[in-house]
C-alpha cells in the first residue's frame, strides 16, 4: 500500500508518542501465573564491531526435561527502544504456557555511532536465532520446536527470518549480490553452510503489526529528519545504508531486506505457519497494510491466518501502560497472548 507523506508523518508521531512511553513504562504490573519460572539476564551471545549484543532467557520451573522455545525481537522503529519492553510478555509466555522464552537483543541503526546499516540488524537477528538454536538445550529447551515472534520492527525482522534465512553469504552485503552473514555462527560453519542445510528454518512464527516494505518506508520519508525517531535516537538522520546509497538510485538494495518482494511460493518452499495480528485503528502499521502482505503469502499458497482486534492501536503487547495510546498490557496485551498461545500450542506442542 502506498502511504502518501502527510499520512507517513502522522504515522512516525504516533510511533514517536508510542515510544516515548515505552522508554518509560512505568511499573510492570504483576501477571498471574500458573507456575513459577527461572530468569537468566544479561547473556552476551555476540559484540560485533565491541557492541554486545544480550539476551534474557526465561524458563518455567515446571520440571519437565525440556520445553519448545519463543523467540522474540522488540519493536521500536530499528531507532530505539531494547528488549526490556518486551519483558512481560516475556513473563507472560513462560509463567502462563510452559514456553521458553528468548528475548533477543540487536543493534539498532544510531548504534556504532550511527553507523549500524540495515543489512546488519538482520544479520543481528540470524545469529542471535542460531545462538539460540545452538544453546537452548543448556536451559532446558527443544531446539526443534522454535517459534519466532517480533511486534512492529521486530515483525518485520521476525519476517526477514522467513523469506531471506536461506540467504546467506559470508561476505554479506558487500560482494556482488546481497546475502547476510549472520553476526553469530556455529563454530566451524559458514554462512554458506548453515544457509545448505536450511538452519535458521523455525516451525512457527507470530507476527505482531509488521513492516515489511523498507523500500516505500525511505520513499516516504524514513531517511529524513521529519522521522523524528532519528532525533529520540540522539543521532542526525542518513540512509539505511549510509551515505552511499539512496532508495532513488539503489532500490535493489532496500528490496533485498523487505519480506514483501521475497515471498517464495509454497511449491518451491513451504514456509512455517504464520499468525498476523494488528489492532483496528493502528495507523503506524495499519490494517489494510497487514492485509495486503497476508493476502500475498496466501496467494503464494503458504500457511498464514491474520486477527485484528478492535480498537487497538499500536505496540499493546510492549510492557506497562501507553498513556496517548490509552493501552496498557493487562487489559490489551493479554487478549492478544491468549489467541497467541492458541497458535503455539496448535504448533509445537
Amino acid at each position: 500500500m502506498k502511504v502518501s507523506r502527510i499520512s507517513h508523518f502522522l504515522s512516525t508521531l504516533l510511533i514517536i508518542l508510542s515510544i516515548s512511553s515505552s522508554l518509560n513504562p512505568g511499573t510492570d504490573f504483576e501477571i498471574t501465573s500458573n507456575h513459577e519460572i527461572k530468569v537468566f539476564e544479561d547473556i552476551v551471545f555476540a559484540s560485533p564491531e565491541g557492541h554486545d549484543l544480550e539476551v534474557d532467557i526465561y524458563v518455567p520451573d515446571t520440571g519437565k526435561e525440556s520445553y519448545p522455545v519463543v523467540v522474540i525481537w522488540h519493536g521500536g522503529g530499528w531507532l530505539v527502544n531494547d528488549n526490556s519492553i518486551m519483558n512481560e510478555m516475556s513473563k507472560y509466555l513462560s509463567s502462563n504456557a510452559e514456553y521458553i522464552v528468548a528475548n533477543m537483543n540487536y543493534r539498532l541503526l544510531v548504534h556504532n555511532d550511527n553507523t549500524v546499516t540495515m543489512d546488519e540488524i538482520v544479520e543481528d537477528v540470524f545469529g542471535g536465532l542460531l545462538w539460540v538454536k545452538e544453546h537452548i538445550a543448556e536451559y532446558g529447551g527443544d531446539p526443534t520446536k522454535i517459534a519466532i515472534t517480533g511486534d512492529s520492527a521486530g515483525g518485520h525482522l521476525t519476517s526477514m527470518v522467513l523469506t531471506h534465512g536461506r540467504n546467506l553469504e559470508s561476505d554479506g552485503f558487500d560482494g556482488d549480490t546481497f546475502g547476510f552473514n549472520p553476526t553469530w555462527l556455529p563454530e566451524g560453519k559458514t554462512a554458506e553452510e548453515i544457509a545448505k542445510e536450511d538452519g535458521l528454518k523455525v516451525q512457527a512464527a507470530v507476527i505482531s503489526y509488521g513492516a515489511f516494505d523498507m523500500k516505500a518506508a525511505a520513499e516516504n520519508g524514513f531517511e529524513t529528519p521529519q522521522n523524528f525517531f532519528w532525533q529520540w535516537g540522539g543521532v542526525e538522520a542518513r540512509g539505511l545504508f549510509g551515505d552511499d546509497f539512496n532508495v532513488n538510485a539503489n532500490p535493489e538494495i532496500y528490496k533485498a531486506v523487505s519480506p514483501i518482494y521475497s515471498i517464495p511460493k509454497a511449491s518451491e518452499y513451504r514456509l512455517p505457519p504464520q499468525y498476523h495480528h494488528v489492532g483496528s485503528i493502528d495507523q503506524t502499521t495499519p490494517e489494510p497494510m497487514i492485509r495486503d502482505y497476508v493476502t500475498k503469502m496466501k496467494d503464494a499458497g503458504q500457511d498464514v491466518e491474520m486477527d485484528v482486534f478492535e480498537d487497538f492501536n499500536h505496540a499493546y503487547l510492549d510492557s506497562g501502560c501507553n498513556e496517548f495510546l490509552k493501552s496498557c498490557f493487562e487489559t490489551h496485551a493479554i487478549p492478544a497472548l491468549e489467541k497467541i498461545v492458541v497458535f503455539l500450542d496448535e504448533n509445537l506442542k
